[in-house]
C-alpha cells in the first residue's frame, strides 16, 4: 500500500513539474510560411513502404542547431491528433519523427490500415514557430 502513495504521489509530483515547464523562446515565422506534403497525395493507397516528400513555402531548412532567422527543420507527426504544445520542443519518439539534418523527405515502414501524416517546422532548439508552421494532415491508407 506504501509503494502504491509513493507512486501516485512520484507521478503527481512528476506531472506538476512537466506541467510547469518554463516555454523556451519562440522563433517568429514569417508571414504566409507553410509547410505542405508533396507526396503522397490526401487519400492516397499506397504500399508499406512509402515515400513522404516535404515541401516548404516562404522559409528555409537549416540542420537543428543552426539558427538563421526563417529558417528550421521538418518534424513528420505520424497519427498524432494535436499538436505539441507551444514553446515547448517537439517530442522525439514513434509518432514525432526528426529531421534534424535538414532532409526533405523520408521513407515509412507503416503498418497495413489507415495513418495520418503531417509536418511541422521547428526551429534550431526543435521548438515550433509562432505562428506554427504546419502542413494539412492528410490521411493514407496502406495496404
Amino acid at each position: 500500500m506504501k509503494r502504491m502513495l509513493f507512486a501516485a504521489a512520484l507521478a503527481t509530483a512528476c506531472a506538476a513539474s512537466f506541467a510547469q515547464t518554463p516555454a523556451l523562446p519562440t522563433s517568429k515565422a514569417p508571414a504566409g510560411a507553410e509547410a505542405y506534403i508533396i507526396s503522397p497525395a490526401d487519400g492516397a493507397t499506397v504500399g508499406r513502404e512509402v515515400t513522404v516528400r516535404f515541401g516548404l513555402k516562404g522559409m528555409g531548412v537549416a540542420p537543428a542547431g543552426v539558427s538563421k532567422d526563417h529558417t528550421g527543420h521538418h518534424h513528420l507527426l505520424v497519427d498524432v491528433t494535436d499538436l505539441p504544445p507551444a514553446g515547448q520542443p517537439i517530442p522525439n519518439d514513434e509518432h514525432h519523427m526528426h529531421f534534424g539534418g535538414g532532409q526533405t523527405q523520408t521513407t515509412l515502414k507503416l503498418a497495413p490500415g489507415t495513418h495520418t501524416l503531417q509536418l511541422e517546422l521547428g526551429d534550431a532548439n526543435h521548438v515550433p514557430f509562432a505562428p506554427p508552421v504546419v502542413s494539412k494532415r492528410i490521411t493514407i491508407h496502406v495496404k
